[in-house]
């Protein structure tokens, strides 16, 4: 069902399905005096919790930082990386389970002449990296823990479906100090973004 997506659709434990099911959703912002933006979700992480030694919570570890993702799911999980870029992530699960999912790429599709502003120079066709995704959506620390049924942040479900043959699972990035945990099969993309062009709204 094409629309905004429910908060139900975040509460589900199965939190490997939900990265791979992000793919194709439309990541929506309206920050920065009402300027609304989109992209296409291109690319995933997720992160199960105090089980997972590369996830921040990994042995239930809560500190000021974690606790949004000890939340009920849908909710916007927002740090600072390397005291520069502003990462995105969608908490999953029940309350008290911290699962969450890094969006690792988009591909621009409205606001263009916005994101544009924001990035300084050319747009690309894919933004592939969290960092530069939150720059030209204008996801900052402040939207941590803002909810993603609201009008701030949310995600839109267009029927864009991505073939099962169109996406690559493997290991997750900048994890190795996870040890076997980084080479974990938790990460999701698009194989060819480009194919997805004649969709962009």
């Amino acid at each position: 069902m094409m629309g905004k997506v429910p908060l139900s659709f975040y509460h589900n434990p199965d939190t490997l399905g939900l990265a791979e099911r992000l793919l194709g959703k439309l990541l929506f912002t309206k920050t920065d005096n009402n300027q609304i933006c989109a992209g296409i979700i291109s690319e995933t992480e997720a992160y199960l919790g105090a089980g997972d030694k590369a996830s921040h919570a990994w042995n239930n570890r809560k500190t000021t930082r974690t606790q949004t993702m000890f939340l009920q799911g849908g909710v916007a999980y927002v740090y600072l990386c390397y005291g520069i870029h502003h990462l995105f992530n969608i908490v999953t699960h029940k309350d008290g389970i911290p699962h969450a999912i890094l969006i690792r790429g988009v591909i621009p599709a409205i606001g263009k002449d916005i994101m544009q502003q924001r990035n300084g120079k050319t747009l690309p066709f894919h933004l592939n990296g969290p960092g530069k995704l939150t720059k030209a959506l204008g996801i900052h620390t402040r939207h941590d823990r803002t909810a993603l049924d609201g009008d701030t942040i949310w995600l839109e479900d267009r029927n864009i479906n991505i073939p099962r043959e169109n996406i690559i699972v493997g290991p997750r990035i900048g994890v190795d100090y996870a040890g076997v945990d980084a080479a974990l099969p938790y990460r999701f993309r698009i194989s060819d973004p480009l194919s997805f062009k004649n969709k962009l709204l």
